[in-house]
Parts: C-alpha cells; sequence; structure tokens
C-alpha cells in the first residue's frame, strides 16, 4: 500500500512543487491539497491521509493553531513546511513541541536544481519515516507538572558532563527532560540536527522552560556547570581541553554520518576529553547517527542511555546504538534525567 499524503499551503506553487517531487514516488501517493486549514479539515475527514504537510503561515487559521486541533482531535504525523526565517523559526520549534513529526524549509524561487533535488530526497524520506513514526510517544500535552529531579553530587559539578544527541522527535523529548532538570547539574552538551536559525530558537525556548541556562554553543566557550550547550546548525560540536578548561570547540567541514551537526562528532570528543567522566544520551531521531559515537563513549568508561522505542517518535538512533553494543541501558523518555544524573553521583563517588 501507498502513504496517502495530504498538502496543505496557501501557495499553489508550493503545492504543485511538493506535488510534483512526490509524484514520481511509487511508495507515496499526494491524494489532496488544501488552500487552508479549514478545506484541510474537511479533507481529511473525507481522505483519512496517512501523512500531512502543513504551512505554519496561513489564512484563516495560521498552522500552529490547527495543529494543536489535530493533535488533540486526531493525532498524526504532520510534517511542518517553514521559511528559514526567525519568525519561521520560532513558529517550527513551538509546532514540534505541540506534536508534528518534523519539518522541511519551503523552497525558495531562486534555488539550483540540485537544491531542489536534495530537498525533494529529504521531503521523501521524512514522509517515509513520518508514515512509520509512533505517534503514541507524544507525551508533551499529557504532562504539563513536571517534578524536578533530586541531584546531591559529592564532588565538584565540572569533573562531570553529559552529552545528548537526538534528531527527529528531539525537541519534544530534550523539552521534556530539561523541564525536569534542577539548576545545579553538570555541563550538559547537546547536538540536535536542525538548520542554524532554528538551534538558535530552540536553545533560547529551552533555556525559558528549564532551571538548566541554556544557550547555543559559541566557538572556544567555556563549559561550566548549570548550563547546557547546543550545537549550531551547520556546524560540527567538539568538547576539547584548552589547559584546564573544558571548552565547546565549533568547525566545519563535511557532514558525518549524514549530518552537521553530528552526534557522533561531539560524542567522539566526549569519549577523548572526558573518559568515564561522563554519560552519553542517545534521543529519538532517523538514521543511526551517534551510535558509533555513543559506543566509544561506553569504552571509555562513560554511562551510556539509549531511549527505549515504546517512547522514541522514531527508534532509529538508538536502535543503531543497541545493535553494536553502545547503550549499557534504555530507558522511557521520562526515566532518562532521573537515571543520567543518578550515574554521575555514582562516577563522582567511585572516581
Amino acid at each position: 500500500m501507498s502513504i496517502s499524503v495530504l498538502i496543505v499551503d496557501d501557495s499553489a506553487l508550493i503545492r504543485q512543487i511538493f506535488s510534483e517531487m512526490l509524484a514520481s514516488e511509487p511508495d507515496i501517493e499526494v491524494i489532496g491539497t488544501a488552500a487552508d486549514p479549514y478545506d484541510a479539515r474537511e479533507k481529511i475527514k473525507k481522505l483519512n491521509p496517512d501523512v500531512l504537510t502543513l504551512d505554519i503561515e496561513m489564512p484563516k487559521m495560521d498552522g500552529l493553531s490547527f495543529l494543536e486541533k489535530i493533535m488533540s482531535l486526531r493525532p498524526m504525523p504532520v510534517i511542518m513546511a517553514s521559511s528559514l526565517t526567525q519568525r519561521g523559526a520560532d513558529a517550527t520549534i513551538r509546532a514540534l513541541e505541540i506534536g508534528a513529526f518534523d519539518t522541511i524549509a519551503k523552497p525558495a524561487t531562486h534555488q539550483t536544481r540540485n537544491n531542489l533535488s536534495l530537498l525533494k530526497n529529504e521531503l521523501v524520506s521524512k514522509i517515509r519515516a513520518a508514515a512509520e513514526a509512533n505517534m503514541g510517544s507524544h507525551v508533551g500535552h499529557k504532562l504539563p507538572d513536571a517534578s524536578i529531579v533530586a541531584f546531591n553530587p559529592a564532588e565538584p559539578l565540572q569533573r562531570h558532563l553529559i552529552a545528548m544527541g537526538s534528531s527527529t522527535g528531539g525537541v519534544e523529548a530534550l523539552r521534556e527532560v530539561f523541564i525536569r532538570l534542577p539548576a545545579n547539574v553538570p555541563p550538559i552538551v547537546i547536538t540536535q540536527h536542525m538548520p542554524p536559525t532554528f538551534t538558535t530558537s530552540f536553545a533560547a525556548r529551552l533555556n525559558t522552560l528549564s532551571q538548566v541556562t541554556v544557550c547555543e554553543a559559541s566557538h572556544h566557550e567555556r563549559i561550566k556547570p548549570g548550563h547546557a550547550y547546543l550545537a549550531p546548525g551547520g556546524m560540527h560540536m567538539k568538547v576539547v581541553r584548552i589547559g584546564a578548561e573544558l571548552v565547546c570547540k565549533l568547525e566545519d567541514g563535511p557532514n558525518v554520518s549524514g549530518h552537521k551537526p553530528s552526534v557522533d562528532v561531539l560524542f567522539h570528543s566526549v569519549a577523548e576529553a572526558m573518559g568515564p567522566r561522563a554519560v552519553g544520551v542517545l534521543l529519538t531521531g532517523m538514521g543511526k547517527d551517534g551510535a558509533v559515537g555513543l559506543k566509544a563513549m561506553r569504552e571509555s568508561g562513560a554511562y551510556t542511555i539509549g531511549q527505549n522505542q515504546a517512547t522514541c517518535v522514531v527508534y532509529g538512533m538508538p536502535q543503531a546504538a543497541q545493535k553494536i553494543g553502545a547503550s549499557q541501558i534504555e530507558l522511557p523518555l521520562l526515566d532518562i534525567p532521573a537515571r543520567m544524573l543518578k550515574a554521575c553521583e555514582k562516577t563522582e563517588r567511585a572516581a
């Protein structure tokens, strides 16, 4: 059976471009298009699509309001089509928190044939993954009240480091982790697959929700306890030692494991810089980025955690880690904050 897709966008050009991109895929069928949410609502009822692509900014009702209605009344995989502007990034982060499966950049009129080909590949792969998504893992709207995890470190916080990686479903997953963290955490470094403008918005959003100070990392920024550093979109982030200090090192260069920033790049650097004084956490995401890096962390003595299948939107990355023995334990998402901090307590006392 083919994957049925409904394209919702107020731009006739975008509806045409997305339809043409998907027309050549034998396993995907565009069963309809809609110019606004009211039209889309009727077509969802009539056509029952497997996946929806949804414009964020539309007349009559904005995409976020419509997405909230979808997620409360008929949860389904939704891929948000967004511009790469600051406004578009802020709205997309909110959409991903509400429960959108993923996001894709709207094509610009000046894009080259090669760029459009890359966009098509991205759209097709995300639609295929969305059709297999675990929509039951969406927890953000069910658990608005989160208790802060108790953490009683035995030694100075800067002697430890937590490294986290995520992709599809990661915005909501990281949100659920960070709203449960106390202010006195060891330093945290994060790679989440996102475009540049989006990581700026996401770091700011996490910072408002958490007791931890969250920022987008800067080159050679000192890594401090009580802070979390998010890899900027379009740049790899490493943790390196300069004298007695740990710092973030940002690098350009080719994609690694299909991504920039890459979780593997971050995890390999943490394995080298911290060894057994680190905790690695691999959350929901498509593909296998982070699996090999998490194994390097485990082999260096770090404690490694994978998110379990039942709570992942996409089990790809944690599953890849589990298959090669990279994760010591797999846990439900909401159990991860307490376990990663408990691992820091134990390691501090044992060292």
